[in-house]
């Protein structure tokens, strides 16, 4: 449970605009600069993402699953494309596509996790 709870809390990261904090339980203390934005929580986690043109790197520590995290998004007119990898071993690929309000979501992880996520402006995600 706890893996599948990770790998949606960072798939909500990526679907998020970079430069918002991602939602949580407990809210995150964050800094901004230019192009980084790094946030810590109140249970010791904490992550960064940093664009660079329609690229994004997403790095992260989830304090109580102990695992840190890294993630790539390429973002290519309403397709984004994204991989990443645990400090457990887990790697996921998946892609986010913008139609309107609305960003479709998908996700398959190496532990056989596979999932659609969809997401608008106004309903939240589902």
């Amino acid at each position: 449970m706890t893996s599948q709870k990770n790998l949606l809390w960072i798939t909500l990261l990526c679907i998020a605009s970079s430069t918002q904090a991602m939602p949580r339980s407990e809210p995150a203390t964050c800094t901004r600069s230019a192009n980084l934005l790094a946030c810590a929580d109140r249970q010791g986690g904490y992550y960064s993402v940093q664009t660079q043109g329609a690229t994004t790197y997403l790095r992260g520590y989830d304090a109580p699953s102990e695992r840190r995290w890294a993630q790539t998004n390429s973002r290519y007119g309403q397709l984004t494309f994204f991989t990443g990898i645990a400090s457990d071993g887990e790697a996921w690929v998946g892609y986010s596509r913008r139609v309107g309000w609305t960003t479709l979501n998908r996700v398959s992880s190496s532990s056989g996790q596979r999932f659609n996520l969809r997401c608008n402006r106004l309903s939240g995600c589902q």
